[in-house]
């Protein structure tokens, strides 16, 4: 009869162990599935953002200087 209740001991520590793994496994699963989320998002966000920045261009945007606001050699001494 003594052997019983250390069988029964083991086995709810191994029981809680388990479930104290599967939960950190699950927390971790979480984790990485929200990250990957929001990954692909920042991707997808860039990707949109691009192409609708490309279907607004302007024919000015075919020069080299088109974004700058002056000239590089301003100020340079040349």
């Amino acid at each position: 009869m003594s052997a019983e209740p250390e069988v029964s001991a083991i086995a709810e520590e191994t029981g809680q162990e388990e479930a104290k793994e599967s939960n950190t496994l699950r927390v971790i699963g979480w984790f990485s599935v929200g990250i990957a989320v929001a990954a692909l998002g920042i991707y997808l966000g860039s990707e949109v953002r691009s192409r609708y920045k490309f279907k607004r261009r302007t024919p000015y945007d075919f020069y080299s200087n088109a974004g700058e606001a002056q000239a590089s050699e301003f100020g340079m001494g040349i």
